[in-house]
């Protein structure tokens, strides 16, 4: 079987090397697995692309900015049997990864999350704002539309299996596209495990998240898949 690692990164000079190092490639190849690490330059303009390559990984390049569009241009080109998802900047920790694909091989897990609340989040890591506001209430709001049960629904070091990626419609271009992937793995009816983890402070980088603009991208595509345009 084959992990494919896919790591979205804009202008994440100085810190995606060191998160492609991180992922802990010796131990998941002495488990059985191959490895490929993916990584899709969202049009940086600075050196991301080429100290991706540098530290082993493969690069492709997507023109069309946005997170989506970054994780949807990496899906494509991966070719794992599973799939594991993860920020470019450090926050997220890859070492940990095996527990990720043990669940899903293990377990019979469709698709696994994170959980930085029901894990730990280093001093400085998330806002307070995001942290004791934003999140619990876009995950509270999420749940209790779409009847699920998550504890963080916008963690983004994920994992599932090829064909659990067939069954999610994913289309949304930008942040959002963090929340169209839970709806969709719970009304697909996917085996889902959460998965504390340890969040960190970003590594260097640029911070993309704007506090309130995303929060209403989330809050009006939830609604508007809940309800419908009008």
């Amino acid at each position: 079987m084959k992990v494919s690692f896919v790591i979205p990164a804009l202008n994440e000079e100085g810190v995606v090397g060191k998160t492609i190092r991180s992922i802990p490639v010796k131990e998941i190849e002495e488990a059985g697995y191959t490895v490929e690490i993916i990584v899709v330059n969202n049009n940086s303009t600075d050196n991301t692309a080429q100290e991706a390559s540098d530290a082993g990984a493969t690069v492709f390049l997507e023109e069309k900015r946005g997170y989506g569009n970054a994780y949807l241009r990496g899906f494509k080109e991966a070719t794992g049997d599973i799939i594991i998802m993860g920020d470019a900047d450090g926050t997220y920790p890859l070492e940990q990864s095996m527990d990720f694909i043990n669940y899903l091989v293990d377990d019979n897990c469709d698709f696994v999350i994170g959980s930085r609340f029901d894990g730990t989040i280093e001093d400085g890591a998330m806002p307070a704002l995001h942290q004791y506001i934003g999140n619990p209430l876009l995950t509270k709001m999420l749940n209790i539309l779409f009847h699920s049960d998550y504890s963080d629904t916008h963690c983004g070091m994920r994992a599932f299996t090829r064909e659990a990626l067939d069954k999610m419609d994913l289309k949304a271009p930008g942040m959002e596209f963090a929340i169209e992937m839970v709806i969709e793995a719970s009304e697909k009816g996917l085996h889902i495990k959460e998965v504390p983890i340890r969040y960190k402070k970003r590594g260097g980088g640029e911070a993309k998240l704007s506090s309130f603009d995303d929060g209403w991208r989330h809050v009006k595509y939830m609604l508007t898949r809940k309800f419908g345009k009008n």
